[in-house]
């Protein structure tokens, strides 16, 4: 079973992740509320997968994505954005992200984008 962390600041959004997720059989090793928390629980559990927002207090994700790519090169970051972030998503795939996800989740879509990373 593969496992996953869940960064978003908003509660609502990391519920529906989970939801979608354990549904389909994942494990949600942990779940961050800003930047600084993913990167220090990236650090603690070692996820398969990161779900990460863009926008977050404390440390923005892309930045987090940095910082999670530098302890571990091979990390597999999916991206999380709302609509109209197209130039943040283009610097986070930069960053290292594999994939973006754009809000709100649509449960097709966002599995596709865990299955390419974790066949």
């Amino acid at each position: 079973m593969y496992s996953i962390l869940i960064a978003d600041d908003s509660m609502f959004m990391r519920m529906t992740l989970r939801r979608i997720l354990q549904k389909a059989g994942y494990e949600i090793k942990a779940e961050a509320e800003n930047g600084l928390q993913a990167v220090e629980k990236y650090k603690k559990y070692r996820p398969d997968l990161v779900t990460m927002d863009i926008t977050m207090p404390i440390m923005e994700g892309i930045v987090a994505v940095k910082k999670i790519i530098q302890i571990d090169g091979d990390a597999k970051i999916i991206m999380c954005s709302a609509v109209g972030q197209k130039t943040l998503v283009t610097e986070a795939m930069r960053a290292g992200a594999k994939d973006f996800i754009v809000k709100p989740f649509q449960e097709e879509r966002v599995l596709a984008a865990i299955q390419k990373l974790l066949p």
